[in-house]
Parts: C-alpha cells; sequence; structure tokens
C-alpha cells in the first residue's frame, strides 16, 4: 500500500528533509535540480508528490496524498476542510505581518477611520484581522511582489510573510503590527488514516519526535 507525501519546494522541504530522515525516509532526488513531480523515495511503498505550497492541503483533502506538509497561512486561507491537523512541526517559522511605506501613518490612519488599500496574497487573513479592529478594508489579491504595492501607490499597507524584514527593508517599507506567528504543520487526510493506519503512525511518531527537538 503505496504512501504519498505532498511537499512544495524551498524552504519547506529542506526543513522537512531532517523529519523524513528520522522516519527513515530519504527522498531518491533533489525536487530543486529534477523536473519529476513525483520522487521515489528509499522506501519503494513511500513517495512524495512536488506541488506549490498553496495547493497542498487540496491534494490531501481529496485522498490524492496521504500527508502533506503546509504552512499555518496556507491552512487558514484554505480552511482546512477534512484534515486532521495533528502536529505543528515547528519548522519555516515566520510571522504574518501588516507593513507599510516608511513615512505612511499607520496607526494615525486608523485612530481616524481611513479605509484602507490592503495588497496581499492572504485575503481571509487580512480580511479577519482588520475587522477584529473595526478597521475598513479594500483587499486588493496578489500573487507576487507585494513590496510593490505601496510604491506604486496601489496599496497603503501589505499583509505578507516576514522572515528576516531585509526584503522590507531593501523596498522602504516597515513592519507596523504583528497578525500571527507561522510555523508548518502536518496534515493528514482523514480517510487514508484509517485505512493506512498501521504504515502512518509510525511517521507521525518519528515526525512528533523530531518536531519536539525544534521546540528545544
Amino acid at each position: 500500500m503505496t504512501l504519498t507525501i505532498a511537499l512544495s519546494k524551498g524552504r519547506i522541504f529542506e526543513e522537512t528533509l531532517p523529519l523524513l530522515a528520522a522516519a527513515g525516509i530519504t527522498p531518491a532526488e533533489d525536487p530543486e535540480s529534477s523536473r519529476k513531480l513525483i520522487i521515489g523515495t528509499n522506501h519503494p511503498d513511500v513517495r512524495l508528490v512536488i506541488v506549490r505550497a498553496s495547493d497542498v492541503p487540496t491534494y490531501v483533502q481529496y485522498g490524492a496524498a496521504d500527508l502533506g506538509i503546509a504552512g499555518r497561512d496556507v491552512l487558514i486561507e484554505h480552511g482546512g476542510a477534512g484534515l486532521y491537523q495533528p502536529l505543528d512541526l515547528n519548522i519555516a517559522r515566520c510571522r504574518m505581518m501588516v507593513a507599510v511605506q516608511n513615512g505612511f501613518d499607520y496607526d494615525e490612519a486608523v485612530k481616524h477611520g481611513a479605509r484602507l488599500k490592503v495588497a496581499t496574497k492572504y485575503p481571509k487573513i487580512a480580511r479577519e484581522h482588520f475587522a477584529r479592529k473595526g478597521v475598513h478594508v479594500d483587499i486588493i489579491k496578489l500573487y507576487g511582489s507585494m513590496e510593490l504595492a505601496p510604491l506604486v501607490g496601489l496599496a497603503d499597507a501589505i499583509v505578507d510573510l516576514v522572515s528576516t524584514g531585509n526584503t522590507l527593508k531593501a523596498n522602504h517599507l516597515s513592519a507596523v503590527e504583528h497578525i500571527l506567528d507561522i510555523s508548518s504543520r502536518l496534515v493528514v487526510n482523514q480517510a487514508a488514516l484509517k485505512l493506512k493506519y498501521a504504515t502512518i503512525q509510525p511517521v507521525l511518531d518519528a515526525f512528533a519526535a523530531a518536531s519536539a527537538d525544534n521546540r528545544e
């Protein structure tokens, strides 16, 4: 019975490698250098599927993958329907922040009830955040280069992930409000957990033990 794990390229994949190793799983190829979207492992019955980060929950929800690793941001935007989320893996950690162009008085604008234009890849998170604050916003959905939006007058503010803050600084932006901390979670297809319990549970246990080390 084949076990399929959905992963995305980049930071999440790199930080997942030690977790896979803890479960005795080694990818046969590096997805950064391979064009293959399905990658075998040292176990003939375990494979990795490489998908966009935002698609991981969908593949798991509909059973195309048994397990997946996705950021909390992606899971909130997806809604998490039909997904079992047993573990915060404490990897790919960053912060969801509100940022504005240097010189823009965000606090003053909020205080006086200004209607803000907010550019983001995360409309659900942004909308809920500003609703809690009682701030009226127009959400502008973008798919990349959030930092550009305030610089060309498309938006007053952005809501985006911030790790080091270097990209904001390079583009004359400043983070002005923390929304929530982000890390990556393990998600499991609920039907697969029942049907493949003997295969999946040891992986969950290994991931749990290895991710506990990330908290230290």
